[in-house]
């Protein structure tokens, strides 16, 4: 028969070990980061957002780089390629924004490996104070529609909701 004293530890030295490898792969992820110099500490859930930050902005650098090398060597690219989340024409993603009195009824397009415009644009709406009554995708080859249904809190005015709409529409664009 087992020691339940010694279970008992095994789990607290997995779970220890567990602890340590997250936070030697969160200081691996910071240290490939670039930094402001700043001497106060950042929390972890900081660090995270400023990893995902940086990494949106070398996604959209590395599209332009990709279109720049296209251009300069005659390329025309009728369509975004598989990593595009850029905007030009008919590309994706695209965004239109209903407003019918406290709700604020969104339909998103974006690319299958563009998921992150949904995730933003579901942090905006929860930093705003919007309550999301409904979220549902569909996907067709590699194009995802969202349909999201929000309300606005009863207090809120038509400002507001004119606010939140620019908001996301300049993230999508």
């Amino acid at each position: 028969m087992e020691n339940p004293s010694s279970s008992r530890n095994d789990r607290k030295t997995i779970e220890r070990n567990r602890r340590n490898q997250m936070k030697a792969l969160y200081t691996q992820l910071n240290s490939l980061v670039p930094h402001q110099n700043s001497r106060e500490p950042v929390s972890l859930p900081d660090q995270l957002y400023e990893a995902e930050k940086y990494i949106k902005k070398l996604q959209i650098s590395l599209e332009k780089l990709k279109e720049r090398k296209d251009s300069l060597m005659g390329i025309e690219r009728p369509f975004p390629s598989n990593n595009s989340c850029g905007t030009n024409g008919t590309r994706l993603p695209q965004i239109e924004i209903h407003e019918n009195g406290l709700a604020l009824e969104i339909a998103l397009i974006t690319r299958l490996d563009c998921q992150f415009i949904f995730n933003e644009t579901i942090r905006v709406l929860c930093e705003e104070g919007v309550e999301i009554v409904n979220a549902s995708f569909s996907v067709i080859e590699d194009t995802v529609f969202h349909a999201i249904h929000s309300k606005l809190e009863e207090s809120a005015s038509g400002n507001e909701a004119a606010r939140i709409s620019e908001r996301l529409r300049r993230f999508v664009v």
